[in-house]
């Protein structure tokens, strides 16, 4: 059966891959510019969307890092938060598990402790404001050195109650998830959950190292998998996770076009696929709008729609009963407003 627009927008569903320096909007992140006495390359927001054309991720990257610079303090940390969040919650997101990279800012000299209280007081008025449950992960750029990664790790435990789990990412090429083997055994050793960007850029040998020898918990991506049928009956069999970011694809050119995703046939295949936005405010859509582009595109329907719902709250880094409490709201939600098979 077709998913209507409300269906899906009013659906109850989790996100599980977006990083909060990807969700700058142009009009904030120049307002935030303005705040901290930076100039940018851009006057304007329109002038700033329409740098928004990239080649591959190296590109993306290189205007992304840029862009990280606006923020340089711990209110301008809690705001982008408390902005993504509200968005969140209006897509009608109860999980929202977001990355965070700190080393673009300690790098700057800006202290750990300004991005953490900025960030955690912004998680904490949201639950306040609107039930809306997060989990920070803290991530780290692969183009810098595991030892980079491990002192992220160790300045980070003043927080460790409050974090969800580490991360890997930043571009993949030449940089596979074992060059980061001790720090995701740290990470690992001291109770964290971990995950890895894979299989986006890189091949599927780095979604096999990141599912097989690391043993992430998720692997972010993980869409070049489908370039081997044992590696995909490995993900299945184990029930791997992977946080897709479909429009992300398209824009960063994963892929030729929406239509060219392989997100049916990772459902077809059993895949546990969750689609999630990546950095909403460069590729043009929130969770939201990839499930309607999603839909459009690949022709899903609600069914489909409503497993990448369930999908996304069963990879969620939360307790057993809180995963099944959210997967019966799907199901309620489902019965309410639409048959599924």
């Amino acid at each position: 059966m077709h998913a209507s627009d409300a269906f899906i927008r009013g659906l109850p569903k989790a996100e599980l891959h977006m990083h909060l320096e990807g969700s700058i909007e142009p009009e904030t992140m120049l307002a935030l510019a303005e705040r901290n006495h930076l100039r940018l390359r851009w006057d304007t927001p329109e002038a700033l969307r329409a740098a928004y054309d990239f080649a591959d991720l190296q590109s993306f990257l290189d205007l992304y890092y840029d862009g990280c610079r606006v923020m340089a303090q711990a209110q301008d940390y809690y705001d982008v938060t408390l902005a993504y969040l509200r968005r969140a919650h209006e897509d009608g997101v109860l999980r929202a598990e977001f990355f965070v990279g700190p080393q673009n800012a300690t790098q700057r000299g800006i202290p750990m402790a300004a991005v953490m209280e900025g960030v955690l007081a912004a998680v904490h008025d949201a639950e306040d404001q609107w039930s809306i449950s997060a989990g920070l992960l803290i991530i780290a750029q692969r183009h810098r050195s595991e030892a980079d990664a491990i002192a992220l790790l160790d300045a980070a435990m003043p927080w460790a109650d409050r974090i969800a789990g580490f991360g890997l990412g930043g571009a993949e090429r030449d940089h596979p998830p074992n060059k980061f083997a001790a720090y995701f055994r740290r990470c690992r050793d001291r109770g964290f959950r971990i995950t890895a960007h894979a299989g986006e850029e890189g091949p599927a040998a780095y979604v096999r190292d990141a599912a097989e020898t690391i043993g992430v918990d998720r692997v972010d991506h993980g869409v070049a998998c489908m370039d081997d049928p044992t590696l995909v009956q490995f993900l299945a069999d184990r029930k791997v996770p992977l946080t897709v970011c479909p429009l992300s694809n398209v824009r960063l050119r994963v892929v030729d076009s929406l239509a060219a995703h392989p997100l049916r046939a990772m459902l077809a295949a059993g895949l546990n696929v969750s689609v999630n936005s990546d950095d909403p405010a460069y590729f043009g859509g929130y969770v939201n709008d990839n499930l309607l582009a999603c839909r459009g595109a690949l022709g899903l329907s609600a069914a489909e729609i409503a497993t990448l719902a369930r999908n996304s709250f069963a990879a969620a880094f939360m307790p057993p009963a809180g995963i099944q409490r959210c997967i019966a709201l799907v199901d309620d939600w489902c019965a309410r407003h639409v048959t599924v098979a």
